[in-house]
């Protein structure tokens, strides 16, 4: 069923395949939203820069600017969600993709059922991030020298600001919540993607360590977010006022 909040979010679809760009056109038209097509990471840079989408899904082969020099020059001035379509044969793109700032990605051949949904729960996390979720909305979670406000989505440790994906916010607020206590890595992929999304323990490892970088870009003796192997992840908390 076509959600209100769909009818106004415009997605951009880049892929070199144009059976890929009309087929999965095609469906999310079907479902309600927009979508503007292009056939490589260049066109797709001039057109972004000119008409901003609310999601993009990248292929990341592609010619003139693949979808990873695309992604690192979409991220110098914004956080648009982005999903990125891969090969089988891509663990290394894809882990590197997520790195650099994508907050999914989806292997090929695909189901387009899945890819929607996809980017309906990123649509969503990015709408509640903004609104704050109304009424309901959170009030900042404080843990020592980490400040969250999930209304704003802004992040900050120790007074620094850290720029975190929708994604990323979501899997650190469901560690901070409870301190010490470990999250398997379903339960940080229902936190992040919900209950009804699946994706590969690899996809919630290459958050977590994407979110340590940026926190040691800024504190380098940053280590609240441990590894229990086998098991999961838990935060811990650090005692400063």
């Amino acid at each position: 069923m076509t959600g209100q909040f769909e009818m106004q979010n415009t997605i951009a679809l880049v892929d070199d395949d144009r059976n890929i760009l009309i087929s999965v056109a095609m469906a999310l038209e079907a479902e309600g939203f927009k979508v503007r097509t292009y056939t490589d990471g260049s066109e797709a840079l001039r057109g972004l820069s000119s008409q901003p989408a609310d999601l993009a899904v990248l292929d990341i082969k592609m010619p003139r600017m693949d979808g990873m020099e695309l992604l690192g020059r979409l991220r110098e001035s914004t956080n648009l969600p982005v999903i990125f379509l891969t090969s089988k044969d891509d663990e290394i793109d894809e882990v590197l993709g997520l790195r650099m700032g994508a907050d999914d990605y989806i292997t090929k051949p695909f189901s387009q059922r899945l890819l929607i949904e996809r980017i309906r729960a990123l649509l969503r996390r990015e709408r509640n991030s903004k609104d704050g979720g109304g009424e309901t909305a959170e009030a900042p979670l404080g843990r020592g020298s980490l400040v969250l406000d999930p209304a704003r989505h802004l992040c900050t440790w120790k007074g620094e600001p850290v720029n975190l994906t929708v994604t990323e916010f979501l899997i650190l607020r469901a560690l901070a919540q409870r301190p010490g206590h470990v999250k398997n890595r379903d339960q940080l992929m229902d936190a992040a993607y919900g209950e009804h999304i699946y994706v590969d323990d690899r996809t919630i490892d290459s958050h977590i360590k994407r979110l340590r970088k940026k926190f040691k870009e800024i504190d380098d003796d940053f280590g609240q977010i441990e590894t229990l192997y086998g098991v999961g992840y838990r935060y811990k908390e650090d005692k400063a006022a």
